[in-house]
């Protein structure tokens, strides 16, 4: 196992470098320190020496990848690429533009979006799984049709209605959580209950419906006709071995989408007034803080590839056959 998870850790390291050369490409090859002080300043005639006065104030006043007037080792520590791209790699994510703690800011931002993505993951799983295994179970029945058919209904209404029905709905007609807005402690509740709900509502459709094909092809197979034969009846069938068997697959929608957790919901978060890291990525945006957008995504792939790795791990433990291969 443990050899196992060392080549892991060895495929993510070339992946990891790729991902950050390619984010300093982007940030700082095509759009040179010079385009982005003339972007974030918003003046037409700005003035040359308001554009390195912004960037001396923010560090991109070095050379980009080498400083030929340096000596020694300074000649690739004292540039851009040293200081913005190869410090993400120990999590120093520096400051932002207008001068806040980056990193400060990602572990106070990420609990409220915890608040609201731990919670859609956990119940959106109990209810898709259970939803999948209902029409499983009465397969080619009018439940299993009008199951699927309400699967497709949900999956075809935009997001964006979900969240403004429920606002208009349950907080402005009814009154019973506020629109938007955050507090902390037990206060909170009453602000991440409305945004909880509608995310599990709106994956109710993609999930159970996915979940529904994943249990119709294990029901299907010749384990499950030799089950039946011994006398097991259908409900112990369809829990003790289709979902058993079913694990993998469902690992992979899950486990993959654990470390994202800490990253939010840009829209979610945005229409309830969330301050979670998907709130702070659409601000960073819209305010052009090219030091937190670059973080923020340097981060959400390092998340990304944590998640295939545990992925890739969860799969030793319900299928030895993935590690001895």
């Amino acid at each position: 196992m443990m050899a196992y998870i060392a080549r892991r850790i060895l495929y993510a390291i070339p992946i990891l470098i790729g991902v950050n050369l390619l984010t300093f490409a982007l940030f700082f090859v095509v759009n040179k320190p010079d385009d982005m002080a003339r972007v974030h300043l918003g003046v037409k005639h700005v003035t040359p020496q308001a554009i390195e006065k912004w960037k001396t104030e923010r560090g991109y006043d070095k050379p980009l990848v080498f400083n030929s007037s340096a000596d020694g080792a300074a000649q690739f520590t004292d540039t851009i690429f040293f200081r913005k791209s190869v410090s993400l790699f120990v999590f120093d994510f520096g400051r932002s533009d207008d001068g806040r703690d980056i990193g400060l800011d990602i572990r106070e931002r990420m609990w409220p979006s915890l608040a609201i993505a731990l919670p859609v993951l956990l119940i959106g799983l109990l209810t898709n799984i259970t939803f999948a295994l209902l029409m499983a179970f009465f397969r080619a029945t009018y439940i299993d049709v009008w199951g699927v058919v309400l699967c497709v209904v949900l999956m075809s209404i935009s997001g964006l209605f979900y969240i403004i029905g429920g606002q208009y709905l349950i907080s402005k007609l009814l009154h019973i959580v506020p629109v938007s807005g955050y507090d902390t402690g037990l206060q909170a509740f009453k602000f991440i209950l409305l945004p909880v709900v509608i995310g599990v509502v709106s994956g109710i459709g993609a999930g159970s419906r996915w979940y529904r094909t994943i249990f119709l092809e294990e029901i299907g197979k010749d384990y499950v006709r030799t089950a039946r034969a011994k006398g097991l009846s259908e409900l112990r069938v369809l829990f003790y071995h289709v979902l058993k068997n079913a694990m993998i697959p469902i690992l992979t929608g899950v486990v993959v989408v654990l470390p994202l957790l800490f990253m939010g919901s840009l829209i979610m978060e945005s229409f309830f007034g969330i301050p979670g890291l998907g709130s702070y990525t659409i601000d960073a945006i819209n305010a052009q803080d090219f030091a937190v957008v670059r973080a923020m995504v340097f981060l959400g792939s390092v998340l990304y590839i944590i998640g295939l790795m545990l992925t890739d791990i969860s799969y030793t433990l319900v299928d030895p056959r993935v590690r001895l291969g």
